[in-house]
């Protein structure tokens, strides 16, 4: 297939969403699908409003169109709801080619944190984007029914995975965190409001809290809290080496659809803890004992309080941890991906065949 990727979100930006991409683009072409990939990368770009680590195409419509024409795609999928999105959206509709979409991120939730109205006032532009997709890709059947429940009816399941050549429990310990005092609990993501940092930050709990990650919020958390050591970013053997060298993944985010630095974690044997809501329950499980609750030993804690998660997550057995992490692949999450690709392009073809 020919197949046009068009997304909001791309390199150098660090986070689930572009690392998820990545990584399946790279799978789906090793495959022998032919890709073009529309980023912002490719345009003229500003900071988005209080996050300008996120850089937006500016005015990529006429661009967009121009190379999804020249590339006669056989299919579409539109990664993200911004600027790119809306064009290539629009060019599909223009000119009768399908396309699916992916629900990465609680848009609605985000944008009420960020500007203090409330979700509802944002679900009926998620609506009016996603209506004409073939499928919209989402990565857990929690993340499905909350969909339908806003009207959002045409969900597919694309999960995700791991590199188990990068993590798994055999790293070095990571030489920064050599001499903490234990217990390590240790964070990696954006730092930003959304991903409820504070809750994790302000928890009274023993031991040395680590941030892994860069956002907007970095400057002030390490202003604030001096004695939480920030690491900023990290990513491939010296982010394994930090999952390794912790001894549970505290993940506070109550906005996230799945979490992919959760599996990660577990992966190479760091319990999780967590609050019992969509994301980590669908990773976790709301007794530890994974989201079909049939795990021999549990591999993490999910709790109201925080500090009561991290308690208990403390004592899980790190080699079920290890196990489960172990069970993402990212070979099945490209088969998820691409069956719902060819479904929206098959149905063309039968369109033109009647």
């Amino acid at each position: 297939m020919k197949i046009a990727i068009c997304t909001d979100a791309w390199h150098p930006q660090v986070n689930g969403v572009v690392r998820t991409l990545a990584t399946t683009i790279e799978h789906v072409i090793a495959r022998g699908h032919e890709v073009l990939l529309v980023t912002p990368n490719q345009f003229f770009t500003f900071g988005l409003p209080g996050y300008s680590e996120i850089r937006l195409a500016m005015l990529p419509r006429f661009r967009t169109r121009r190379m999804l024409t020249r590339f006669r795609p056989d299919i579409v999928h539109i990664a993200t709801e911004g600027p790119i999105g809306w064009s290539a959206r629009g060019w599909c509709r223009t000119n009768g080619i399908p396309f699916t979409s992916a629900f990465h991120t609680r848009f609605p939730d985000y944008a009420a944190v960020r500007t203090g109205l409330s979700p509802a006032r944002f679900w009926p532009i998620m609506r009016r984007f996603h209506a004409p997709s073939h499928a919209v890709l989402v990565s857990t059947p929690t993340l499905a029914a909350e969909l339908a429940n806003h009207g959002i009816m045409q969900s597919a399941l694309w999960s995700r995975g791991i590199d188990g050549t990068v993590f798994h429990p055999g790293h070095a310990p990571l030489e920064a965190l050599a001499d903490c005092p234990r217990p390590i609990l240790l964070n990696v993501g954006r730092v930003a409001i959304e991903k409820n940092l504070g809750a994790f930050l302000d928890a009274k709990v023993p031991g040395t809290k680590v941030v892994v990650g860069n956002g907007p919020d970095l400057a002030r958390l390490r202003a604030s809290y001096p004695e939480v050591l920030f690491l900023g970013a990290l990513s491939g053997t010296t982010l394994a080496q930090a999952y390794c060298s912790a001894d549970v993944f505290v993940f506070p985010s109550k906005t996230d659809t799945f979490g992919l630095v959760m599996i990660e974690a577990m992966a190479c044997g760091l319990p999780v803890a967590g609050y019992p809501v969509p994301g980590p329950v669908d990773v976790v499980g709301v007794g530890g004992l994974g989201p079909q609750g049939i795990l021999p030993e549990p591999v993490g804690a999910l709790h109201d309080d925080l500090a009561l998660a991290i308690a208990q997550a403390l004592a899980c057995d790190r080699r079920e941890a290890a196990a489960h992490g172990r069970s993402y692949s990212w070979e099945s999450a490209t088969d998820q991906f691409i069956k719902a690709l060819t479904d929206a392009a098959l149905s063309r073809r039968e369109r033109a065949a009647a």
